[in-house]
């Protein structure tokens, strides 16, 4: 037997007022007017041909029909209130997967370091991030969010700035650095051993700069072409050439005397990496989760 909707809600108004033993507390329970919940519940019992409650001025109570209805339909309007509950509850609480599309840098200068962090503030979250340097669609392939630079968004997504600025390093072994002599301005790489990085698009990236307001772009060459900044890295400490790095990867090796860097003066800060999503609408509470805790980070 299908259930009419305005019979749901009066069956549920009068539940309320069998509890209460009162029509003026029951319709301050349900926000509504007494008038309004006595017109309901003389509905519900003109449809179903039975006085469900006894009225007096003083008093009111579930007949012996009423008392027989309230048995039935208490205990399935318990277990949909629970089930309310938990479903609100559910919408507040971080839990289930959370699936990210990361860049290379972004996966280890922003995503590493708050995997302890978020393990112990999201227990019940199974965090699943895939690293892939291109251009994807994450919704198509299935992904909660990504993290990219800002230049290279989509116009369609929603992006939330995580962590500060970020700058570039061009760092060399001090050996090569030694054989080869310092560059004081981009253009000084030109001729020079240097170890491009390939895109998976398949397309060289062109090293850029700025000073007082002036924009470079070097198409450098070398001997040795890689699509992984770590690798990029592994060859300058090796001596093969001069890397172009995000400096924040290159900090151990900076710190350590295995690398130096060059051109310092000519790679100011820019904005960082962006956690993008396709909606406007409120964030998962994983994905919400996620984003203050590398925001507190930043």
């Amino acid at each position: 037997m299908s259930i009419d909707r305005a019979d749901l809600t009066a069956i549920s108004a009068f539940a309320a007022v069998a509890r209460h033993r009162s029509f003026r507390r029951a319709a301050d329970e349900l926000g509504v007017s007494s008038s309004a919940l006595s017109h309901l519940l003389r509905g519900l019992e003109a449809r179903l041909g039975v006085r469900l409650l006894n009225r007096t001025t003083r008093s009111v109570s579930p007949t012996e029909a009423g008392e027989r209805l309230l048995a039935r339909v208490a205990p399935a309007l318990e277990t949909i209130g629970e089930g309310l509950g938990e479903a609100r509850a559910a919408a507040q609480r971080p839990a289930g997967r959370l699936r990210l599309n990361v860049a290379h840098p972004a996966a280890h200068t922003v995503l590493a370091p708050l995997f302890g962090a978020f393990r112990t503030a999201c227990p019940d979250v199974h965090l699943e991030i895939v690293v892939d340097d291109g251009l994807v669609d994450v919704v198509a392939d299935g992904f909660d969010a990504g993290i990219r630079l800002g230049e290279r968004l989509a116009q369609d997504m929603v992006a939330v700035p995580l962590g500060p600025p970020v700058r570039s390093a061009v760092v060399v072994s001090p050996d090569h650095l030694a054989a080869t002599g310092r560059p004081i301005i981009p253009g000084d790489l030109a001729g020079r051993d240097c170890i491009r990085y390939r895109f998976p698009s398949g397309r060289h990236y062109a090293w850029e700069f700025e000073k007082d307001g002036r924009e470079v772009s070097v198409d450098v060459d070398g001997p040795m072409t890689l699509g992984d900044q770590f690798l990029i890295l592994a060859a300058a400490r090796a001596g093969i050439g001069f890397g172009y790095v995000f400096e924040a990867m290159a900090e151990a090796d900076l710190a350590a005397g295995r690398l130096v860097r060059v051109l310092d003066d000519w790679c100011p800060p820019f904005p960082g990496f962006f956690l993008y999503h396709p909606t406007a609408r409120a964030m998962p509470p994983a994905l919400r989760a996620f984003v203050d805790l590398a925001r507190r980070a930043g």
